[in-house]
């Protein structure tokens, strides 16, 4: 097997490289991928090609048994059983895709399982933490404009794309709820609370000075152009450390706090399941374990098999 890391699919044949552009096409204008994960999907099948392709025909000759064994040679090299579980399942979502157009073309690795791993809970700030976060009495512009995308962020539990790409026009201060585009291009309309609005309030009331060719955008930077990711992460990283916590703070802790508070206050899975913007419900599940002890007494006081008899 070769491992060649000089190989590009430029250079591979068509049988290796053009199933690849077809599937990132697919991915792009069909499923409305970001760059970023399209950008993951190319690494993870340019590995396995650079590790075939001498020995094998194309995509379409590789077998289960194949699949196996590149998924050994990921442990052999000292991987973890997380990276290797990732990239076979990169594998088995590009051949569903083959296979959609080749209907007798069998998936190779529908049905190779990666190594076990515990998967490790969602990290979160606790209620009080995210007070201590939030207290923010700074009067400077960027710290209003930083104030109002954490309330933001933690009252809708956006994620930070949704934040970034967020426009003026999808928020709705009256009546209390922002439009998002999510995964997939799928939109939702989520409630923003009574602190996020205050924020932000305050944020649109200096979001003119900021404002360039990009106008369009809820959150600009001081260069008058729609914030980034990269901007938003090391602000929230800043502010953490401004506001005297220990944990580090990043966009996606805001995320998962904003999940197991309310999933802790109201014990409705499916209502966190819709406010994520989560396309299954086994996706949301994993909040559950951050608070079993109360899901344990929403239970006992609401399932009525549950309930002691008196």
């Amino acid at each position: 097997m070769s491992d060649n890391k000089a190989l590009t699919f430029s250079t591979m044949s068509e049988v290796w490289c053009e199933p690849v552009a077809s599937y990132r096409d697919y991915l792009r204008y069909e499923k409305q991928y970001s760059s970023h994960t399209l950008e993951q999907y190319d690494r993870q099948l340019l590995e396995v090609a650079r590790y075939f392709h001498a020995d094998k025909d194309g995509w379409l000759a590789l077998n289960a048994d194949d699949i196996r064994r590149f998924a050994m040679s990921l442990r052999a090299k000292g991987l973890g059983a997380r990276t290797v579980n990732l990239k076979l399942s990169c594998l088995r979502a590009f051949f569903r895709y083959l296979k959609s157009y080749n209907p007798f073309q069998e998936n190779p690795a529908q049905y190779v399982k990666g190594p076990k791993f515990d998967k490790p809970l969602p990290r979160n700030l606790d209620v009080d933490q995210m007070h201590q976060l939030l207290d923010i009495d700074d009067d400077d512009p960027l710290a209003i404009r930083d104030k109002a995308m954490m309330e933001l962020m933690y009252s809708s539990g956006l994620r930070i794309s949704e934040l970034v790409n967020a426009n003026l026009a999808d928020l709705d201060l009256r009546g209390g709820e922002i439009r998002v585009l999510g995964k997939g291009n799928k939109e939702r309309i989520v409630p923003v609370g009574s602190k996020a609005i205050a924020a932000l309030n305050a944020w649109l009331k200096l979001r003119i000075a900021f404002v360039g060719a990009d106008d369009a955008a809820l959150f600009l930077s001081k260069r008058k152009t729609r914030i980034s990711i990269r901007h938003v992460r090391e602000r929230m990283r800043e502010w953490g450390v401004k506001q005297g916590l220990s944990a580090q703070v990043h966009p996606h802790k805001l995320r998962h706090s904003f999940a197991s508070h309310v999933l802790q206050s109201s014990g409705d899975l499916r209502a966190v399941q819709e406010l994520l913007g989560h396309s299954s419900l086994s996706a949301t599940q994993v909040y559950t374990h951050l608070d079993f002890q109360h899901l344990a007494k929403v239970y006992d006081n609401a399932h009525p098999r549950a309930k002691k008899q008196k």
